[in-house]
């Protein structure tokens, strides 16, 4: 790419401001509960509550973006203690009995709903860590790292955690989201179980999950890695996976032959875009069959927030470890796709939810599942990307 300086100097400024004059305002101003702590996600186009029930994973997410935000962008008093506000939430009323943490409670914290997967708790991991690092207090490293340990008994005890199916296999979503917790963790405390389960992260990804004979990552696979030939089985979720190529990049140093897991990540990247991107329309598209039949999903050829985010963060990722503009190339062409599409320049914020062709398909800036996180994430992370890679340029 011609003027690349100029071109990473100029999106690394965009991130910066963007988050500090609309992403984190907008959160702060609308989504904080001033009266029980935490935040509300459940917000209409302008910021208007629509639903006091709170989403257990967004107490853990806003609780990691706000300490994240503090560490590597602007040491804002009021981020540090958004981030303690969600914590502090997270610890009075988020956990069962059992230890298992539930997915909603009502605005004063009474639970609403528990379901079988423990992104609950991943998310809790990683804003405790976060919150660790930005506050120097080594007691939420230390909780941290318990609920890590409390994650893995949950997953590994037989029963603990009800069946999705009668079909046992291995799944995409857990197996990835540990990369990412155990990166924020390492961060701030280090333990033998920490690099066992990273090691056996990647032996699922790499001899289980992922298929080169389809140029992707399956979302589930039967016990030996098989395909499931069934509708669910050959699912291919393009986002997910663009998401797991970062990870496996960030992450790569973590490991014993980190040039191996970076190839990993570049390779992911390389055959799920190619499985994401909209060539008629553009954008990335959120769901793909593996063997080319119709995807049966309600929303398969929409075009959601978080996938666009993930592409952007693992086309500079790319660009950083090969050096090949290509990736710039896609970096530019999601970029601009995802910025003449999502962002409201009337209210602030991004739309969530958008049709194949672009236009908006509801117009709430958050539910249960979208709230401050993808978003102020990628642009956090590729902020921090453009300055490591304008280093070659000093």
């Amino acid at each position: 790419m011609e003027n690349a300086k100029e071109y990473l100097t100029s999106w690394a400024e965009r991130y910066r401001n963007d988050l500090m004059g609309n992403i984190m305002p907008f959160w702060l101003e609308h989504g904080s509960d001033g009266t029980n702590g935490g935040v509300f996600t459940c917000l209409d186009r302008d910021g208007t509550l629509m639903d006091s029930t709170k989403s257990v994973w967004f107490q853990g997410r806003f609780g990691f973006i706000a300490a994240y935000a503090y560490n590597n962008i602007d040491r804002v008093p009021a981020w540090l203690s958004a981030s303690k506000s969600c914590i502090d939430f997270i610890e009075r009323h988020c956990f069962d009995s059992d230890g298992h943490m539930f997915f909603t409670v009502n605005a004063d914290g009474t639970p609403v709903r528990k379901r079988r997967y423990v992104f609950s708790e991943c998310f809790a991991i990683i804003a405790m860590a976060e919150y660790s690092l930005a506050s120097g207090d080594r007691s939420y490293a230390d909780k941290a790292l318990q609920l890590f340990r409390d994650t893995r008994r949950m997953l590994n005890t037989p029963g603990f955690l009800p069946a999705k199916t009668t079909l046992k296999g291995f799944s995409h979503s857990i197996t990835m989201m540990f990369f990412n917790v155990i990166v924020v963790l390492r961060k701030v405390i280090d333990a033998p179980e920490l690099d066992e389960q990273l090691k056996h992260s990647l032996y699922l990804i790499e001899n289980y999950l992922m298929k080169p004979e389809y140029h992707t990552i399956l979302e589930s696979v039967d016990e030996e890695g098989g395909l499931v030939d069934t509708i669910d089985g050959r699912i291919i979720n393009p986002g997910h996976c663009i998401e797991t190529s970062w990870f496996l990049m960030e992450a790569a140093d973590l490991f014993e032959n980190p040039d191996h897991v970076r190839r990993l990540g570049v390779q992911i990247f390389d055959w799920d875009f190619e499985w994401g991107w909209d060539e008629e329309f553009g954008g990335i598209i959120n769901f793909r069959d593996c063997k080319g039949f119709p995807s049966q999903d309600y929303s398969q050829d929409m075009k959601f927030w978080w996938p666009q985010c993930e592409t952007i963060i693992s086309s500079l990722y790319a660009y950083l470890v090969t050096n090949d503009d290509k990736y710039l190339d896609i970096h530019k062409k999601v970029s601009d796709w995802t910025y003449s599409h999502f962002p409201d320049d009337k209210y602030g914020e991004w739309y969530g939810y958008l049709h194949r062709d672009g236009s908006v398909a509801q117009p709430a800036k958050g539910n249960i599942f979208k709230g401050p996180f993808h978003v102020p994430r990628m642009m956090i992370k590729s902020h921090l990307l453009c300055n490591e890679i304008l280093k070659r340029y000093a």
